[in-house]
């Protein structure tokens, strides 16, 4: 069976309307597709351009949220497209693609922290009263503020919540490496090589920055069905944080990306799982940076 529905747009179609349901995603083979906020309205927004290789529209198929951006044919566009039904059929006939797909949430979350960061530096100098306003750095906030309508239904939408609900559905067995750990346990520390990933099958496991010194800082903890260190694993980065096994024999499988292919020929529900967390992770993020934004351009 071909999952895999090739189709062309003309310069200036839209391909989707920001609020419609999303039931399909698409690859780019050919021109370039811009995504918008406020397509066609007075206040409208150029978010990005997206180039061949990339995709667009995954996130309202993983996780069942409705389109957040309008994505326009800049140029024609010669897209491939998968359909939610045919999403397992798409992995099984292109497997190196689950890891595509997760390398570009990852480059967005990257990104999108790093913009974060860059606006809760602002807010802390404006606090400070030390803040250097400058106009083009205030237009790009105020053009993310934009959006806090979105932020405000993303709002409670979590990544746990949405993996718990799918756990139930995850076939019994693992072709992976299943260990237990005690209390205590480091998995990685901040500064590691990120070789591999985690899912949590039982107990809990704390994340902090700066463990062991002054500025220690617990960021959360986490509990069975949930995962932990995708980014490092998927980028091949150092880790950001400590990851301490916080309860006697706490159960983690251990995932890397070599093992994404046969992880989903053995097991798809845990692949979907890690993108569901994925897809989460960056609406939780976008909905922070919104809040920071606009607190940043507020009286501006």
């Amino acid at each position: 069976m071909n999952s895999m529905n090739e189709k062309l747009f003309h310069a200036g179609d839209v391909i989707f309307r920001e609020g419609d349901t999303g039931s399909c995603f698409y690859q780019i083979l050919d021109g370039v597709a811009g995504a918008y906020l406020d397509y066609g309205e007075p206040n409208q927004r150029k978010l990005t351009d997206m180039m061949p290789g990339q995709f667009f529209g995954e996130m309202a198929v993983i996780d069942a949220c409705p389109r957040t951006t309008t994505v326009v044919a800049e140029k024609d566009l010669r897209v491939v497209e998968i359909s939610e039904q045919n999403l397992n059929d798409y992995f099984s006939e292109k497997p190196e693609q689950i890891l595509a797909i997760m390398k570009q949430l990852s480059s967005r979350i990257r990104s999108l922290t790093e913009e974060y960061e860059e606006v809760n530096l602002f807010l802390k100098e404006k606090q400070d009263e030390a803040a250097s306003k400058k106009e083009s750095f205030l237009s790009r906030m105020k053009k993310y503020a934009d959006i806090n309508r979105r932020a405000a239904k993303l709002s409670s939408l979590t990544a746990e919540d949405v993996i718990k609900e799918k756990a139930d559905a995850v076939p019994a067995g693992s072709p992976l490496p299943v260990l237990s750990f005690p209390k205590g346990r480091i998995i990685f520390r901040e500064g590691d090589e990120g070789l591999y990933m985690y899912a949590v099958h039982g107990g809990s496991v704390g994340i902090y920055a700066g463990y062991c010194s002054a500025s220690e800082k617990k960021l959360t903890s986490l509990y069975s069905g949930t995962f932990f260190g995708e980014m490092g694993m998927i980028d091949n980065e150092k880790r950001s944080a400590t990851a301490v096994v916080e309860e006697d024999n706490t159960i983690l499988e251990t995932i890397g990306a070599d093992d994404l292919q046969n992880l989903f020929r053995t097991n798809p529900m845990e692949i979907n799982m890690i993108l569901t967390h994925l897809s989460n992770r960056l609406r939780r993020l976008t909905v922070d940076y919104v809040k920071a934004c606009e607190a940043a351009v507020k009286d501006n």
